[in-house]
């Protein structure tokens, strides 16, 4: 089979190269997942979470090794170190509550009868993780799918091989199975090929809406549940009671850290128009203090994008919008690191509107647009007009109308006075095509187990 090759965003080198598995090699991967299963949740519940714990812990104890490989593979510069606070905050915080959610809700417990509810492990749960942040988003599943006992087939996206095989090595060493616990390499058939077999009870992806569709089309038909989290154009809204200064330097870090490839990045800000002026003043300033450069550089505090035809797409979506209209407020000259390729200096764009494409498709790079408005109306009316709802910023010093706004607006997780951050306690969702499902918070034991009823007659009369 076609090796699939890993190109380093660094210096366009071969990184990492990793022959997928063929048809009958993966189909048996998922054939051991399934028999390792049931021994796997027979094991008691605390067994589970100190070794879902103890795995990270081996994670932790290479950690500058994979910060450096992180850069490597996806370009984030190494200044920032990895994502372990992420990492063990998000597994603490669902080994900490999994007793409590995964207990039986118990009914009734008299002399005639015991009736409860309680949560079955689905089986063998299939993650499609992504390269933004490989290791965060990989955790927000792996972790409570095997603390609540099923096993896990691990595909990682080719620009973070890397990570599946170091998460898979830390599991081990600290004595969860092996075919409880695989990394696998597939290619997109023989992914669609397991999904249409019914290899898999859960599946999890991050990535495109295109490859969200594609996995719904694949799996049509088994009912087996997915959990899609499928991108966003999330945004920013800057009252005119905001503090400004909070607001611009979180919102601009919002959109520009890890190159504006997240998940829940700012990508787009609406402003009232009393702040307006100043907001976008400061703006400016606090990009053109930024410097790309090679992540390796203890200077550089924005890297490549991933992928030069990542970075090509942003490129496309600038240049359309400035002939359309737009005005680029930063000068490319003041980011000589600029190739042409995955290094792009960011951009922030004034004089948008919706019927650009920077405004309403994922741009996933470091570029946002800003809007002027008249008040919450239109800033609500604006925020709405999106395809994706993941998640949304509002900036006041009044809590009560952040909730007002919060309700209008088609999203799944409303911030106030910060952005592009996950609360392991909130369940992390999105509407529209975001896609569907959650992670994390109890809920997210719910994506990976299922109910089953227990209705147990004690008497015969």
């Amino acid at each position: 089979m076609k090796p699939i090759q890993l190109i380093s965003p660094v210096d366009g080198s071969v990184w990492l190269e990793r022959t997928p598995l063929s048809q009958d090699a993966a189909f048996a991967a998922a054939a051991r997942a399934k028999a390792a299963q049931k021994g796997w949740a027979a094991r008691p519940l605390d067994e589970r979470i100190a070794l879902v714990k103890a795995g990270v812990a081996k994670l932790m104890e290479i950690k500058e090794t994979l910060v450096e490989e992180l850069a490597w593979q996806m370009g984030r510069p190494t200044r920032f170190g990895g994502e372990w606070g992420g990492v063990n905050d998000r597994t603490n915080y669902m080994a900490d509550i999994a007793a409590e959610t995964l207990a039986p809700k118990v009914v009734e417990d008299s002399d005639r009868f015991t009736r409860y509810l309680a949560r079955e492990a689905v089986g063998v749960v299939f993650i499609i993780a992504p390269w933004n942040y490989p290791y965060l988003t990989t955790i927000n599943t792996l972790a409570p799918a095997l603390i609540a006992g099923n096993s896990v087939i691990l595909k990682h996206a080719s620009q973070t091989l890397k990570v599946g095989e170091r998460l898979a090595e830390a599991f081990h060493a600290a004595g969860v199975p092996e075919d409880v616990f695989q990394n696998v390499v597939l290619d997109h058939a023989t992914t669609e090929a397991l999904i249409g077999a019914r290899a898999f009870n859960f599946i999890n992806f991050t990535g495109s809406v295109g490859g969200g569709a594609a996995i719904e089309k694949a799996a049509a038909g088994t009912f087996t549940g997915t959990g899609l989290e499928l991108g966003g154009k999330d945004p920013g809204y800057v009252r005119a009671d905001a503090d400004l200064d909070a607001a611009v330097d979180s919102l601009m870090d919002g959109a520009m850290y890890n190159a504006g490839q997240c998940c829940c990045g700012i990508e787009r800000i609406y402003v009232h128009e009393s702040l307006y002026d100043a907001f976008v003043e400061k703006a400016v300033a606090w990009v053109n203090a930024l410097k790309l450069g090679n992540p390796f550089d203890a200077a550089s505090t924005l890297g490549p994008m991933a992928n030069k035809r990542f970075a090509a797409v942003v490129r496309a979506q600038i240049a359309e919008a400035v002939a359309a209209g737009a005005k680029p407020l930063i000068d490319p000259a003041n980011f000589p690191a600029d190739d042409g390729g995955a290094y792009l200096a960011p951009q922030i764009l004034v004089n948008v509107d919706h019927s650009m494409r920077v405004m309403m498709e994922e741009s996933f790079g470091p570029v946002v647009g800003i809007m002027k408005v008249s008040g919450d109306d239109e800033a609500i009316r604006l925020m709405n007009d999106s395809p994706y709802g993941l998640t949304c910023s509002i900036w006041t010093a009044d809590p009560e109308a952040a909730a007002q706004i919060g309700a209008q607006i088609e999203t799944g997780t409303v911030f106030m006075n910060r952005c592009d951050y996950l609360d392991p306690a909130l369940c992390w969702t999105g509407c529209k095509d975001t896609g569907r499902g959650g992670s994390l918070s109890y809920l997210g034991f719910h994506s990976v187990t299922r109910p089953k009823s227990y209705h147990l007659k004690k008497v015969t009369k």
